[in-house]
């Protein structure tokens, strides 16, 4: 009996010396993060991988019903204004979990730069770092908040702005204000800006590098009505006056595509127009051309037929038709790349690439500002500039964009409004299928109306709170109050 208790004694050292030196040990080798290296491979996840593409889309004017077609949750729901019953991909909830996922990921990756032995070799990764934590930030408020306004924003609950690795099961937060989000992401821009060193990526457009950089600081302050400061920054990302070749040579290079060939290219980071590419999880390259919502022949005709120098549109020669069964117009925009569950399985989850930043955003939010600081001609020369290279046929002196012709087409005597419709009508066509039109009606509060076979009507007035997509319950376990309905 005194061998077996012995015996059973050294058992129980063993065991307990066994499992001290196991907890000793990090559960996961990849959380020591030790090197720059390391620290670039964590930030390859600190961008959202998940779209905003469709949901934005179809609660956009940019579709209709086209009386058949895919009619699940993540394509009814957003046509009809109504709480997407969701958590799939292309699904706002989907999206909300991606970028604090991406978010946590930034976080990481900071934690480790500023307890790193030698900071000063980790400052490429810390300002990517701090970019990717606001531009994941500035798209959930601009979802899931109100639109910034001056005189409302320290009074409208924003999103919670993460700034530490989370540690707990369920941490508490606050949604604060707008102001207060609006001021964390200035913050995290204008820090991580200048750290931007391009040299540490493989490939630069899929990561902030400094045009892209730039690109979403003019972003930013279009939405925070700093126009002088989109002035700033998009002469950063045009810094040696050339934009022409920094443009979708949609009127030459592009018009010997196959569509295939379009889908191909499209988001190529070869493609000097993009500036930031995303990988995303999504079915939006079917829903375009089988869902039940998009556009159609006689919304595309209204969108496409009509300019103020009454150009024909270079893109309206790559659009393509559905099926002969259904009213289904698209331009082959987006590629889907399929990745089966398994090597003879027949399911499994469809990915594509999205451009987050262009060169065409930059021009049409400097010109935009251009419209603001009332410095005219200079909005002007831009929208000229990009005329260039999307009419087809292009004519320097016949489809030349000036003051009289764009008050004559809008009916206008105001420079301003008449630049800034034009504006708006060129970015809508430009943007086609990339869910960047539902900025614009944030921004200018443009109401939204979608009808349907039956004669039914669905209205997004200007001040609806369905304008703000709901934020997902779950958030609710960590005290995120829901959007009013």
């Amino acid at each position: 009996m005194q061998q077996h208790l012995k015996i059973l004694a050294m058992i129980t050292l063993l065991t307990t010396a066994g499992c001290k030196k196991f907890l000793e040990q990090p559960p996961d080798n990849r959380a020591q993060l030790t090197s720059p290296e390391q620290v670039s491979r964590l930030l390859a996840t600190a961008y959202p991988g998940a779209s905003y593409v469709q949901f934005a889309e179809l609660a956009s004017d940019n579709v209709t019903d086209r009386g058949q077609g895919e009619q699940g949750n993540e394509v009814v729901d957003p046509y009809t204004f109504t709480d997407v019953r969701s958590e799939e991909q292309d699904s706002p909830e989907y999206y909300w979990n991606a970028c604090y996922s991406a978010i946590a990921a930034a976080n990481q990756a900071l934690e480790a730069c500023e307890k790193a032995a030698n900071p000063g070799a980790y400052y490429a990764q810390k300002g990517e770092a701090l970019l990717c934590r606001a531009y994941a930030h500035f798209m959930l408020v601009t979802f899931f908040a109100e639109t910034y306004d001056p005189a409302t924003a320290s009074s409208k609950p924003g999103v919670p702005y993460v700034t530490e690795p989370e540690k707990e099961v369920v941490k508490q937060y606050d949604r604060s204000t707008v102001a207060h989000v609006y001021e964390m992401i200035e913050k995290d821009l204008l820090a991580g800006l200048p750290l931007i060193d391009e040299k540490s990526y493989t490939v630069p457009r899929y990561h902030f590098n400094k045009a892209a950089a730039n690109a979403f600081a003019t972003r930013f302050y279009l939405f925070k009505r700093d126009y002088t400061k989109v002035l700033q920054y998009a002469g950063q990302v045009f810094i040696d006056g050339n934009v022409v070749d920094k443009l979708r040579p949609w009127n030459s290079r592009y018009l010997s595509y196959t569509g295939q060939e379009m889908r191909v290219n499209y988001a190529k980071s070869t493609e000097a127009a993009n500036l930031l590419l995303c990988e995303t999880a999504s079915w939006w390259m079917r829903i375009q051309i089988s869902g039940r919502y998009g556009l159609d022949r006689n919304l595309f005709q209204e969108i496409f037929n009509w300019n103020v120098v009454g150009a024909n549109w270079a893109m309206s020669n790559q659009t393509y038709i559905g099926s002969p069964s259904t009213t289904a117009v698209y331009i082959p925009k987006v590629y889907e790349y399929f990745v089966r569950t398994s090597v003879n399985a027949e399911i499994g989850t469809g990915y594509a690439m999205v451009p987050l930043f262009t060169t065409e955003e930059v021009l049409f939010n400097r010109a935009e500002a251009y419209a603001y600081l009332n410095n005219t001609t200079a909005a002007v020369a831009d929208l000229n500039t990009f005329a260039s290279v999307r009419f087809d046929p292009y004519n320097a002196t016949t489809h030349r964009i000036t003051m009289p012709r764009i008050r004559n087409y809008y009916g206008t005597n105001n420079d301003r409004d008449g630049l800034l419709l034009t504006i708006l009508d060129f970015k809508r066509v430009e943007f086609m299928h990339e869910g960047m039109r539902w900025f614009d009606i944030l921004r200018y509060r443009i109401p939204v109306v979608h009808f349907k076979q039956d004669g039914s009507m669905y209205t997004l007035t200007a001040n609806d709170p369905r304008r703000l997509f709901q934020i997902p319950q779950s958030a609710g376990e960590s005290g995120v109050p829901q959007n009013p309905r």
